[in-house]
């Protein structure tokens, strides 16, 4: 029996997760779990990576002593675009910026100005957000950010933890491709992009594939911990990498959900699909497992559930249980509205901008936590289907059945409405893709499963799955065009 442990560290939460691989049955076990909040200083957001350092030793102690496992190896998985700049000396220079923070708001179209838009998305295949790497540098660039005369190297939020647990400063293929900063036909760093940003390409790093062996425990980690020099694996360390190499999926005919703050939905290909129809549609081409490519959409997520929650936190704390069934009972299609509003990326009060919104675009305001939370989620699910349907027009193979996977799996309510939205079935699970994707990558790594089909076939042998068949298919189909109807009046707001 192998061991393994992953730290998966989403954006608004991370845990450990000790993995044991028994034949063809992976087990899992939670060690840690521990929020991940921005910090707002001096107006601007950050992420608080020392704290997710000692979480992260903390989570091997507990291994080392209260499980009393030595793992064959450790990874690192995060979010994706966020990074820290080093200086000469190898120290931090900061806290990482937070892909919330507002100083990113029209930087797309100020670099356009340098780079044309299709010419950006030639190079590098990506879909044009103001997060991605790319813009975050620009407007540390065009702000005169002192951290950038003196950086010395940059390096991607999994990237940085696996530097500060070994010493070694390499980037990993799949969190390199979320920056919008390589180019995945010459696979590397593009050099046209660095010329226009003003920065030197020196401050990036080699890029190795998924599963190679980064280093080992620095002395003093290991010290710490209670760990020996565990080998640590560069893994899919982009979070969706890992999560959709979990997807436990056969055959070729699917498309995915990795669903949680935000939700991925895309399809696997064996190259990158970078033409006029992919660009006019704002698809990315994020790396795989394999050698393959994640052709993708960001969309909003449970973001805009966790907003409301938060706020209503102060009266009441609902568990997201709770919030799936109310809405599950409440009015169909009350309002929809486009979870990818720029107003909804980070507002003050989100049931608030919901409001503001459907009163915008001439509809009724839903008022109840039930009522705003199946807005919420049937907004989601139409905005699924519209972008599987564009992947139709652009993907190699038919689409015929979608994957859910990641903690939004574990809303039924959800999962139902994709159904139904789609007109596909939809298989939900696992619940922990991304960490199940660190574990099982980490195994290929070291070489205990030999292929990404056998991975999958892990997957399916361990966790139990949930299908769901669609239902109602006029009623859906007339709130898709609804849908179209209001991004065309809220484009006016």
């Amino acid at each position: 029996m192998r061991s393994f442990l992953a730290f998966d560290l989403g954006a608004s939460s991370g845990r450990t997760i000790l993995g044991r691989l028994k034949g063809q049955r992976l087990e899992v076990q939670e060690l840690t779990r521990f929020p991940n909040e921005m910090l707002d200083l001096v107006g601007r957001l950050h992420w608080n990576i020392a704290q997710l350092y000692q979480e992260v030793k903390r989570g091997m102690r507990v291994c080392a002593s209260e499980v009393a496992v030595t793992p064959d190896s450790i990874a690192v998985d995060t979010w994706g675009v966020d990074f820290g700049l080093l200086g000469a000396d190898g120290s931090l220079l900061g806290l990482p910026f937070a892909y919330r923070d507002s100083a990113t708001q029209g930087a797309p179209e100020q670099f356009f100005q340098k780079i044309p838009r299709r010419r950006v998305y030639e190079l590098t295949g990506i879909q044009v957000m103001a997060i991605n790497s790319l813009f975050q540098l620009y407007a540390m660039a065009r702000d005169g950010s002192p951290l950038l005369r003196v950086a010395d190297a940059l390096l991607m939020m999994p990237d940085l933890m696996s530097y500060l647990l070994t010493g070694e400063k390499k980037t990993e293929f799949t969190i390199a491709t979320t920056s919008q900063l390589y180019n995945p036909t010459r696979q590397d760093w593009e050099h046209e992009l660095f010329t226009a940003l003003g920065i030197s390409r020196g401050i990036m790093q080699e890029i190795v594939p998924p599963g190679s062996l980064l280093g080992r425990l620095r002395p003093t980690v290991s010290q710490e911990t209670g760990l020996p020099p565990v080998p640590v694996i560069a893994t899919a360390s982009h979070d969706t990498a890992s999560a959709v190499a979990a997807v436990p999926a056969e055959g070729t005919d699917w498309a995915y959900i990795s669903s949680g703050t935000w939700s991925l939905v895309g399809v696997e290909s064996e190259r990158p699909i970078v033409t006029e129809q992919a660009e006019e549609f704002n698809l990315t081409n994020e790396g795989g497992v394999s050698g393959t490519f994640r052709v993708l959409k960001n969309v909003s997520g449970l973001w805009m559930v966790q907003e409301c929650r938060r706020s209503w936190a102060r009266d009441r704390l609902y568990s997201y249980e709770e919030l799936a069934t109310m809405a599950a009972s409440a009015p169909q299609f009350k309002a929809v509205v486009d979870p990818d509003y720029q107003g909804f990326m980070n507002p003050p009060d989100m049931a608030e901008a919901i409001r503001l919104y459907c009163e915008g675009t001439g509809q009724p305001c839903p008022e109840r936590p039930a009522e705003l939370v199946r807005c919420i989620l049937e907004s989601l699910a139409l905005k699924y289907r519209m972008v599987v349907e564009q992947l139709r027009q652009v993907a190699p193979r038919p689409i015929n059945r979608l994957h859910i996977i990641g903690g939004g799996s574990q809303n039924e309510t959800l999962s139902q409405f994709a159904a139904d939205a789609t007109g596909l079935p939809v298989v939900a699970g696992p619940a922990e893709a991304t960490a199940v994707g660190n574990l099982l990558v980490q195994a290929m790594g070291l070489g205990e499963i030999a292929s990404l089909a056998e991975l999958r076939a892990v997957v399916r042998e361990s966790f139990p799955l949930r299908r769901y068949e669609p239902r109602d298919p006029e009623a859906w189909a007339k709130a898709y065009e609804r849908l179209v109807e209001v991004q065309e009046r809220a484009r006016q707001l």
